[in-house]
């Protein structure tokens, strides 16, 4: 489906999906991450997973394409195949906003954390990863991941999930999440569509940083600093 559905971003004539995320940050007046969509970049025919951030004025402050595909295989379960399709992005992403500046990262992206820590480190108070994991990983691994990226780096974290469809040929888990700077679960939901909502305490990413010193207790003499 990634081809059928795949549009241009940086094209002069926005597509159908760009417009419409352009309009709802203007009339919204909000920062608005975009979930994610497949990207077609048509002078080489490629396909990435892309993630754009948008500005109150409508404006496209960031873009993201997933770095990491999600190749796996677990035996009787599930085997999906996103290289088969899709391309590698190859940067890390930030944006700022007059609250603070956050990483973005997509989905399986989630499982690496030095994504979150390289953020963490150049100044980001929170990690956003829109994502889908399914009904295998997801009752594993989606929280624990999210409380562990909060915990390592002392930052909010945050994913938006889409909603169970039990007529789609993919089974999300859902339960969109945020999390904070404590690893504090601080607004979920289910599998069902629904809407979380969270106040981010940037008080908090101070107050836990100077509780549990790690970033200065830190022994690079030891081990390499990931974001040097």
């Amino acid at each position: 489906y990634f081809g059928q559905y795949a549009e241009e971003i940086d094209s002069a004539k926005p597509s159908a999906s760009i417009q419409a995320l352009s309009e709802m940050a203007r009339d919204s007046k909000v920062y608005l991450v975009g979930g994610s969509i497949p990207e077609l970049e048509k002078s080489t025919g490629d396909l990435f997973n892309t993630c754009t951030v948008w500005s109150p004025e409508g404006e496209m402050v960031a873009k993201h394409r997933k770095m990491h595909l999600f190749d796996i295989d677990i035996p009787g379960k599930i085997v999906f195949k996103e290289s088969e399709v899709l391309k590698p992005g190859h940067t890390l992403t930030e944006f700022s906003t007059p609250w603070g500046k956050f990483g973005v990262a997509i989905c399986y992206d989630m499982r690496f954390p030095e994504v979150a820590m390289v953020a963490a480190r150049k100044g980001c108070v929170g990690m956003i990863y829109p994502g889908a994991f399914n009904q295998t990983t997801g009752p594993l691994h989606w929280e624990l991941l999210l409380r562990a990226r909060a915990a390592d780096n002392q930052i909010f974290a945050a994913a938006c999930s889409p909603a169970l469809d039990k007529e789609a040929t993919y089974h999300a888990w859902g339960h969109s999440t945020i999390v904070d700077p404590y690893a504090r679960v601080v607004g979920t939901t289910a599998e069902a569509e629904d809407i979380v909502y969270g106040t981010l305490d940037l008080d908090l990413v101070d107050e836990v940083r100077k509780s549990v010193p790690v970033s200065s207790q830190r022994r690079f003499d030891i081990y390499p600093d990931v974001a040097a």
